[in-house]
């Protein structure tokens, strides 16, 4: 890779990896295969980054080798094998200091479907448009968008909040 491109690759990772890695344990709720995942996702990115940088949303095409890394990770069998019980000790508090409200988000997110927590993470964790979203995890925006409705109403239920239609308002 020429040097120019590699700056450019070292200066995007250098500024991107906290939201990556944050986007990756949101994902799978586990510290460690979040780096697991991030790595691998900057393996690809590495590789493939004369392509990517020519992309037209890069943050767009780097959600999308995450969220598939994530599900590669997935679908292997040593996935599965927990070498201790429990999560992880993570102690970096929420933004407003509440460790509790990011642990019971953590949780709910692990109870959600694969699809309905990646459109979520990648939502409202990452900011991402629908669109944007749409093209990272490659489906329709429609896809998208039934999804983000069902993962709330998911996520409304396993907190106890009315749904804002069914005239609980706050």
């Amino acid at each position: 890779m020429p040097p120019e491109h590699e700056r450019d690759f070292v200066e995007y990772v250098t500024t991107r990896m906290p939201r990556l890695h944050r986007a990756a344990y949101l994902l799978c709720g586990d510290a460690h295969r979040a780096d697991d995942v991030v790595q691998a996702t900057l393996t690809a990115l590495y590789v493939h980054w004369p392509r990517a940088r020519a992309a037209d949303n890069l943050d767009g095409y780097v959600h999308r080798i995450l969220v598939r890394r994530y599900l590669d990770e997935k679908r292997l069998g040593w996935a599965r094998v927990a070498l201790r019980p429990g999560a992880p000790d993570v102690t970096a508090p929420a933004a407003d200091g509440r460790v509790e409200d990011r642990d019971e988000v953590t949780v709910a997110l692990r109870r959600l479907p694969k699809g309905q927590r990646a459109v979520l993470v990648l939502r409202f964790f990452c900011d991402l448009s629908v669109e944007a979203t749409a093209q990272a995890l490659g489906c329709s925006t429609g896809n998208v968008k039934s999804q983000s409705a069902r993962g709330l109403a998911a996520l409304r239920a396993v907190f106890g909040e009315p749904h804002p239609a069914a005239g609980g308002k706050s």
